[in-house]
């Protein structure tokens, strides 16, 4: 073993050390014939176990085109919060209008990306060990894994920090947040004082993201370069033990992602048809669709989803705070992320008076209090204090150089003055 083998072999062990056998439950074998069977289904597919037979059900996402969606008709989705799938942002289209191409359209093909002499030996985040530091992979060494590993669920690149170095920034040149998410609240704090909030995805096909919903109630999009994504939606009121189907895991079983879309999702949707019943999925429902290359997939605010890559793919997505879903985040953040919070009041109070207002009511409400709030109200009194004694001193000098003038030239001789 050498080369991209070997360095791909120390990063699994690090990424999960418990785990001896990656390709214990075969599913290089038994995913191919998997995907062909999803291939055959309609493009997006809705479940309902409590549906009467025959009734039209909701279909969710909802389809639509960058050429033609309107910033204000995408806000009424997102009011209602609707998961939405838009087509062609990336060929150029948005806001219905044409504004031209991503360079990411034809960059980040994988093809591209084994050319590309600025990233190729670039190292990307594929993982993290059991003490949260970062593994970072040579995306040469990535790409000869995704093409030949036979692992049941690959790592993956899922890197965050792409925008802090000369080789990796021209990412951030290459693609264009859409009109529709363009106003990100969180935007108003420091890069290093928000969240982690936009990644750069390379996925081999069977690997993904398991069932989960995004962090400190933001909402998220996700454009799609190359491949093909699998995804299912769950609502938001559903509750975190039922739709990760906790108890239809066999403690042998892995839960990964393509275990997920495999077994356990069908579990939990045979459980739900035999029970439907019950209070446990009188509500149940969730919505499983295909994401194409050059769509771009709308997240709202609460909605659980997993995701998984039907073939190798390239991607990137953002998380965001928009205006119209402000409720949610400010809620969510001032207990997760304390300090930020503070900072982001701090600066919505100049920028958006009204959200500062409806914080301000929301804390009130609930008798909350700010964890920072008192402690940099006493730094900022200490420095309104020293810079008004400053101007104190300065406009005292001022006077009595003004009065002082013409007394000592009074005491000046004449041919002096």
């Amino acid at each position: 073993m050498g080369g991209w083998e070997e360095k791909m072999d120390k990063a699994r062990k690090l990424h999960r050390p418990s785990l001896e056998d990656w390709e214990r439950d075969n599913m290089h074998f038994r995913f191919p014939p998997f995907r062909e069977e999803i291939r055959k289904l309609p493009r997006s597919t809705s479940f309902n176990p409590n549906a009467e037979p025959g009734s039209d059900q909701q279909q969710l996402p909802v389809v639509l085109d960058a050429a033609t969606l309107t910033r204000e008709a995408f806000y009424n989705y997102e009011e209602d919060s609707i998961p939405l799938i838009i087509k062609n942002i990336p060929a150029g289209h948005d806001g219905g209008e044409f504004v031209g191409a991503w360079p990411a359209l034809e960059k980040w093909k994988l093809r591209s990306l084994l050319n590309d002499e600025a990233l190729i030996d670039r190292k990307f985040k594929c993982g993290e060990d059991d003490d949260g530091h970062n593994i970072k992979i040579r995306l040469s060494h990535f790409l000869s894994y995704a093409e030949f590993n036979k692992d049941d669920s690959p790592l993956y690149i899922f890197d965050s920090n792409f925008d802090g170095d000369n080789q990796a920034d021209c990412l951030l040149r290459d693609y264009r947040v859409p009109s529709y998410f363009r106003d990100d609240l969180f935007g108003l704090v420091s890069e290093s004082r928000r969240p982690p909030y936009r990644w750069f995805l390379v996925g081999p096909e069977r690997s993904g993201t398991c069932v989960h919903i995004d962090p400190l109630g933001t909402s998220a999009w996700n454009t799609l370069i190359e491949g093909q994504k699998r995804w299912v939606l769950f609502p938001p009121h559903l509750p975190k033990k039922l739709v990760k189907g906790e108890k239809l895991v066999r403690d042998d079983e892995d839960d990964e992602a393509v275990h997920y879309f495999m077994t356990i999702l069908p579990r939990i949707k045979r459980e739900a048809r035999s029970l439907r019943s019950t209070p446990k999925y009188e509500n149940f429902a969730c919505y499983e669709f295909t994401q194409n290359a050059g769509e771009t997939v709308y997240i709202p605010h609460g909605w659980w989803h997993a995701v998984l890559n039907l073939t190798d793919t390239v991607a990137v997505t953002q998380n965001f705070c928009s205006p119209r879903r402000f409720e949610e985040v400010w809620l969510q953040a001032r207990k997760g992320r304390k300090r930020m919070a503070w900072k982001w009041l701090c600066r919505l109070e100049t920028e958006y008076p009204e959200l500062y207002r409806r914080a301000r009511a929301m804390n009130d409400a609930d008798g909350f209090v700010m964890k920072y709030e008192a402690q940099e109200t006493e730094k900022e009194r200490e420095e309104r204090k020293r810079k008004e004694e400053k101007l104190r001193r300065k406009e005292q000098a001022q006077w009595d150089s003004d009065h002082e003038g013409p007394s000592r030239k009074r005491d000046l001789p004449f041919e002096d003055q």
